[in-house]
């Protein structure tokens, strides 16, 4: 099954990369997800991996991904090691106007399971749906509010010089 969500932040692409690239920020804006571990010595970049859990019904499910992608400030991509079967990616690109576009895709399914699988993969669509457009809504927030407070904190200390 894919599904994607995409949004317009009023923020340049760097500023949005510094959020989805830090593992340690991933909790405070991703809908859904119940764990988010580094795992080795890598926490970040071309490699790194991580233990996560995705709330889908009553059921936590995910696994081990391992980051396949690190094109900064444009592009970062993961596939499954174990667990659920699953690729992601998340694209950032430039708006005309200033905003940058932010797109998350991932593509999951239930390998080897026949038809109790695709009914499964169908049922969950919505949930999963519904939890990439909450991430990328809080993330659009979570940037934006801190670009305001960048602009404030830029006019208070060109007041006081």
């Amino acid at each position: 099954m894919r599904v994607s969500a995409q949004i317009h932040v009023s923020a340049p692409p760097q500023a949005v990369w510094e959020v989805i690239s830090n593992p340690a920020r991933q909790l405070s804006y991703m809908s859904g997800i119940t764990r988010w571990e580094v795992v080795g010595e890598q926490p970040a970049g071309l490699g790194a991996r991580y233990r996560i859990l995705l709330r889908v019904g009553s059921a936590e499910v995910g696994g081990l991904i391992e980051l396949v992608e690190f094109v900064e400030p444009r592009e970062i991509a993961w596939t499954s090691v174990t667990g659920v079967d699953q690729r992601g990616r998340w694209r950032l690109r430039q708006a005309s106007d200033g905003r940058t576009r932010v797109e998350l895709r991932l593509a999951y399914g239930v390998a080897g399971s026949g038809l109790g699988g695709w009914v499964a993969e169908h049922v969950a669509a919505p949930i999963v749906t519904g939890h990439l457009r909450r991430t990328v809504q809080q993330l659009k927030g979570q940037v934006e509010a801190e670009q305001v407070r960048t602009r404030a904190a830029a006019r208070r200390t060109a007041k006081s010089a």
